[in-house]
């Protein structure tokens, strides 16, 4: 078999049947798969190998980039700080970040960055060589642009400025980056091996991605998904660069497994607390349920309900039995699930992409087999 097994419950054992059959069946190359119930981890399975040439494998501290899986990391951030009372979702942005009320965006909310509906899927200003890597000409650019469509009207994926404006209300309210704020808040007090801007000594065990041979095809050049992928514009195979790894890119970058998103996203599942530590109350967690958008998403031409931060289950896109489930995945497959009914959370990393952005058989089979575990 080519899952190596560090610990899952027998009862969870169709998990681990429906991980090695993504190696036979699937294509798949190196992966991890990790469930909390209740608070505790009770399946954590890697396997498969770094490449497709299998000289080395993945192992129990494999990480790699999982794309927009870290926009739940980010969201996550945002949470917190409204926990603590220092932010208001329902705020003017402008209240925190003064510049940003440029263009006519006065009235942008911070609740639209978390439900990408802010009219700023994309950019103007052509984000050219290490642009995107230089966080104050971002948020500058950002801040003086004017929204593509009115915003809190429609949501638009934000694919890759949600971080960058996630992160600057962050910077604003803390003095700290995304990064540095989620590593002292969420990822050190869980034990949780998940990096927005690696450091140089992780990069020996971060393993390349095999990236899609073509990228989604937008048959509208001038829709507003078309500008959205077009600027800023990103080869999957840039996650392979150092500026890209060390960079803070909270929408796409970080790095981490299976097992370090479920440390991280535990208390979202349960009631603010994981691991013995307590990072939200439960209010805190149920704020994710607030519907923000209902419908057409203008950039993914999928239909989607929104929350604060994250994808919540609908009818259209269900991702398991019951009300409270909330969700988002990567680019290429990665997937974050948080259940606050079953009190369950699981993720889903592998290295080899699919070309879609809205996940793929591998990682929806893998929550098949929980889902039948626990009933």
């Amino acid at each position: 078999m080519v899952a190596i097994s560090r610990h899952y419950e027998e009862r969870f054992a169709g998990v681990k049947t429906a991980f090695e059959n993504n190696f036979e069946a699937q294509d798949e190359i190196g992966a991890s798969v990790a469930i909390s119930l209740e608070g505790e981890i009770v399946v954590d399975l890697w396997g498969g190998h770094l490449s497709r040439d299998k000289t080395t494998l993945w192992t129990e501290n494999t990480i790699t980039n999982v794309w927009s899986s870290t926009k739940t990391m980010a969201a996550m951030c945002l949470l917190v700080l409204a926990d603590k009372g220092e932010l208001d979702l329902h705020a003017p942005v402008s209240r925190y970040w003064p510049e940003f009320a440029a263009a006519g965006k006065d009235k942008v909310e911070v609740r639209h960055f978390m439900s990408h509906m802010a009219g700023l899927s994309g950019m103007d200003t052509p984000v050219e060589g290490d642009a995107m890597y230089d966080w104050d000409w971002m948020v500058r650019e950002l801040a003086a642009q004017a929204p593509w469509w009115e915003p809190g009207t429609v949501s638009g994926y934000h694919a890759l400025t949600q971080g960058h404006l996630l992160g600057e209300v962050v910077r604003r309210i803390t003095g700290q980056t995304l990064g540095a704020f989620y590593k002292q808040e969420i990822a050190d007090p869980l034990g949780a091996d998940f990096h927005i801007g690696t450091p140089d000594s992780e990069f020996s065990r971060i393993s390349p991605l095999e990236t899609p041979k073509s990228s989604p095809a937008i048959a509208d050049a001038d829709s507003i998904a078309a500008r959205t992928f077009k600027n800023p514009a990103v080869d999957a195979a840039q996650a392979m660069d150092d500026g890209w790894r060390k960079a803070e890119i909270p929408a796409a970058n970080g790095h981490g497994n299976a097992r370090s998103i479920v440390r991280a996203q535990t208390p979202m599942a349960n009631g603010g607390e994981a691991f013995g530590k307590q990072i939200l109350s439960e209010a805190g967690t149920r704020r994710v349920f607030e519907q923000q958008a209902s419908g057409i998403d203008l950039v993914l031409g999928i239909p989607l309900v929104l929350g604060m931060g994250y994808g919540i289950n609908n009818p259209d896109m269900p991702l398991g039995p019951n009300k409270n489930i909330a969700f988002w995945g990567g680019y290429g497959g990665s997937i974050v699930l948080i259940d606050q009914d079953a009190r369950l959370c699981m993720s889903y990393v592998m290295n080899r992409m699919e070309p879609g952005l809205t996940g793929d058989l591998r990682g929806f089979s893998l929550i098949m087999a929980a889902y039948q575990a626990l009933a």
